[in-house]
């Protein structure tokens, strides 16, 4: 019986849950702020509106795609150098958690703007638990 590493099962727990949130809950927030077609620019508006929300639903698919890799990596044998996907995919949470808090640090602060916008703390817990089950992973 294959053994089950715990921090890459926590990561994918993670990314499952934050794709389906970002998927479900965000798009109905973007869709909160989708411009009304009575403005006078609303051409122009919904172009930038669609912009954003297909940029939205790239994250979406990066966390699915995430999902899906740490599911294989840890339940099936489908990747010959783990190890390296592993890597990979730690530094990629960690790059998307550092981008994340430097756009919080330039951007204009409002009160609590570290934990209301705290996704770069999930990012950041998973590109740790990703970089501790690489450790713990059989190549």
């Amino acid at each position: 019986m294959k053994k089950i590493n715990i921090p890459i099962l926590l990561a994918s727990i993670l990314t499952g849950l934050a794709f389906i949130a970002h998927t479900i809950g965000g798009d109905i927030e973007l869709t909160s702020i989708q411009p009304a077609i009575t403005i006078d620019n609303w051409a122009e508006k919904q172009q930038i509106w669609t912009m954003a929300r297909c940029g939205w639903h790239w994250i979406s698919f990066d966390l699915l795609f995430a999902t899906i890799a740490l599911s294989l990596i840890n339940f099936a044998n489908y990747f010959e150098n783990k190890k390296t996907i592993l890597q990979l995919l730690s530094l990629y949470f960690f790059g998307y958690a550092m981008v994340w808090f430097m756009v919080i640090i330039l951007s204009p602060s409002f009160p609590n703007n570290f934990i209301n916008l705290g996704q770069w703390l999930l990012l950041l817990t998973i590109g740790i638990l990703i970089k501790y089950g690489t450790k713990k992973q059989n190549a």
